[in-house]
């Protein structure tokens, strides 16, 4: 059973899974929203085909092996249904349900993209967990998963970093005066997520006049909403400079604006958006 105004944490069972549930808990009683453990359970890769022999073992003998191999990719799918039902139910256990106003789950067949844009008229937030690491700006890319459902979903999407959940007190945005960066500080003022915690704009960089002004007007705008805003200016490119900005705090995490140019030009260029994902040791919360 799916609710409006869900917190859905995705769960695929690897060590941010704890911390994934911990991070959805924690929003679904900020936002008095029920919380559903999801887990999109994509088709294993189908076992390679024989070749063709029959000219050697015969025609009756080739089908026989073909059938055979069809019910081996049965099998395997009914494994991997039992494994992902015990995996939500070891789930379950991790939720107080008395602390949350609902606790549901949803297990469904297909690509995590594709069930979470199903489930997504439903949505308030989408909870999940990155997968690993990256150690430079320039090492690994961002896992396909997590990058596929940032740039498909509209709703915000929370990105789990560690395996051990840290309750926030207060958040910090990468602001560098775009209009993705702008769009992300209005989202925040409306955000009853992120009602009554203490903010940080952060700029990386060498900024222009221009730039500090927007930086002003995007304090302003958030002390207008009540929060409680202090600034920030590190040096150097924001992928390398904010994630060593936030290395030593654990009781926060990163708000972003998605994705602010067409996919053509970061296949070229990049995306700070990607780069700061992977390299964040904080919790990342993606908004549009």
């Amino acid at each position: 059973m799916n609710t409006p105004d869900t917190v859905y944490a995705c769960i695929d069972g690897l060590d941010a899974t704890a911390s994934v549930i911990d991070s959805a808990a924690w929003a679904a009683r900020r936002l008095h929203a029920p919380l559903t453990l999801l887990h999109a359970l994509e088709r294993p890769e189908p076992l390679p085909p024989v070749g063709d022999y029959s000219g050697l073992i015969g025609v009756g003998a080739q089908e026989v092996l073909l059938q055979r191999l069809n019910e081996l990719d049965e099998e395997r799918s009914k494994v991997a249904h039992q494994a992902a039902q015990q995996m939500i139910q070891e789930a379950l256990k991790h939720v107080d349900a008395e602390s949350v106003p609902a606790l549901h789950t949803y297990l469904k067949d297909g690509n995590l993209t594709d069930v979470l844009l199903e489930q997504e008229p439903t949505a308030r937030l989408f909870v999940l967990g990155k997968g690993y690491r990256a150690t430079t700006a320039r090492k690994l890319r961002l896992d396909h998963r997590v990058e596929s459902v940032i740039r498909s979903v509209k709703q915000p999407v929370l990105v789990i970093t560690a395996s051990h959940f840290v309750t926030p007190t207060h958040f910090v945005v990468a602001f560098d005066g775009s209009a993705t960066a702008l769009r992300a500080v209005q989202a925040v003022a409306r955000s009853p997520l992120l009602r009554g915690m203490a903010a940080q704009l952060v700029m990386a960089g060498e900024p222009s006049v221009e730039m500090l002004a927007q930086l002003e007007g995007a304090q302003r705008l958030l002390e207008e909403s009540g929060f409680q805003v202090t600034t920030q200016l590190v040096r150097g490119l924001p992928e390398e400079a904010i994630p060593a900005f936030l290395s030593s705090r654990s009781d926060t995490f990163l708000v972003l604006g998605a994705y602010g140019h067409s996919r053509i030009r970061q296949l070229i260029v990049g995306s700070t958006t990607t780069a700061l994902l992977r390299l964040s040791s904080v919790p990342v919360l993606v908004l549009r």
